[in-house]
């Protein structure tokens, strides 16, 4: 019974293309039955498909993805693995309970990685050396101000940064000013996402490039995949942002396209004009700024552009065009810099909200939905994984109170003014980025 497959957009550009090729798992060709069924295997649905094995120790667990593993977001991300969030705008003491309810949730996802790299000896470049966030622009000056006061409030551990602090650990003097937030760790995505898929539970089942087609709700839902149809007892759903016929609740999340570009590995001399940190990450404290690492093998990743491209990956004319933005960013830091070719361009999609906040919903009696990370999925999305997980089997937890207690995501209107909403909202994410850009 072989369907016709709907576009999913499958490419090997980016994080994927520093690591070795791996064997993909097959994809489903068979009808089966199962107690559990995960659509998705990015951070949530791998970390979810764990806990329900974990729980369920004598059941077995599909475990489906449309793409290749790490042809999603969890392999084209930036490979920050958060503790703390960062929130714009003054410190407010009436949202207290919600930031610490938002980093309980970050600490669950970043102990559950830094455990599972640990004891599975994954190779994935994870060093816990903290986050720097910085300011080039007035905009974001008075941005750094706020957020100093609020790791300040919070008691968290960070260090302030003058320009020339920022210049002689990172070799740049573009920024006017930062702080450096001394917990959270890097990694490199496809690498870590690989490494997780490598270490599941012997009773969860992995098949890619096995997209959903459509599914019936029921007694026993009916999932209809191109060459299958699998009847699962529960469902859950960890595929972000994206939905299928059957299952698509009031739309509340939306794909936006990012882009960026990866040097070739530096030489000798050229890492030592890079100050005195052998490897970092830097966010912008602008929404719309850029998001540059260097990683561990001696390259420079920078991110900086963001857009409504109705959830797909850029076409390679696009990328062509906006590495330019690319080039010039990384010239304005790195002037010494400015002869180092791009060795890598790729874009990827991330899922947000309308209001920045996230789903986490049980829509029926065998069918639970975790997703929309707003650009913060790695350890976010992992600690959702193991609520959701949790909250389909029933069980009471600390973690599954605090997603359950997140804001909810605002319903978005039907295409076409869903389309121009998001094109509009994406490009005022870049408002005053000004020089942080």
């Amino acid at each position: 019974m072989a369907q016709a497959n709907p576009i999913f957009d499958n490419e090997t550009k980016g994080w994927v293309d520093l690591v070795p090729a791996r064997q993909s798992q097959p994809k489903l060709t068979s009808n089966l039955e199962a107690k559990w069924l995960v659509i998705g295997a990015g951070f949530t649905g791998l970390s979810c498909a764990r806990r329900l094995a974990e729980i369920n120790p004598k059941d077995q667990i599909i475990l489906l993805d449309a793409r290749e593993l790490g042809q999603n977001a969890s392999g084209r991300n930036s490979g920050y693995a958060v503790a703390h969030s960062h929130f714009s705008g003054p410190y407010q003491e009436s949202q207290l309970e919600k930031y610490q309810r938002v980093d309980r949730i970050n600490q669950v996802g970043l102990n559950s990685l830094r455990t599972l790299v640990k004891d599975n000896s994954i190779n994935c470049d994870w060093i816990e050396s903290g986050i720097y966030h910085t300011a080039a622009d007035n905009n974001s000056e008075i941005e750094c101000d706020h957020f100093i006061n609020y790791l300040k409030k919070r008691d968290i551990r960070h260090t302030p940064l003058s320009k020339k602090d920022i210049h002689n650990r990172l070799g740049t003097s573009w920024y006017k000013k930062g702080v450096k937030v001394e917990n959270g760790a890097l990694t490199q995505p496809a690498k870590l996402v690989f490494g997780l898929a490598d270490n599941l539970p012997s009773n969860v089942e992995l098949y890619e490039n096995t997209p959903v087609l459509r599914m019936t709700l029921g007694k026993a839902v009916k999932v209809m995949v191109p060459d299958a149809i699998i009847t699962a007892e529960q469902v859950i759903m960890a595929c972000n942002y994206e939905t299928f016929e059957g299952a698509k609740p009031k739309q509340r999340a939306v794909g936006v396209t990012l882009s960026g570009s990866i040097t070739r590995a530096l030489n000798r001399d050229e890492i030592n004009t890079l100050g005195s940190e052998s490897s970092w990450g830097i966010l912008s404290l602008h929404s719309g700024g850029a998001t540059i690492r260097l990683t561990d093998d001696g390259r420079i990743a920078i991110r900086n552009t963001a857009e409504y491209n109705n959830n797909h990956l850029l076409t390679d004319k696009q990328l062509i065009n906006r590495q330019q933005i690319h080039r010039q960013a990384f010239n304005n830091r790195f002037p010494q810099l400015s002869q180092v070719p791009f060795e890598f361009l790729y874009s990827g999609v991330e899922g947000v909200s309308a209001n920045k906040t996230n789903i986490f919903e049980r829509f029926s009696d065998n069918l639970y939905y975790a997703g929309c990370f707003n650009g913060s999925g790695i350890t976010k999305g992992t600690a959702f994984g193991i609520g959701i997980a949790e909250y389909a089997c029933g069980k009471k937890s600390a973690i599954v109170n605090d997603c359950l207690a997140l804001e909810k995501a605002k319903w978005l209107p039907p295409k076409p003014f869903l389309d121009f909403g998001a094109w509009f909202t994406t490009k005022q994410r870049f408002k005053g980025v000004g020089r942080d850009r």
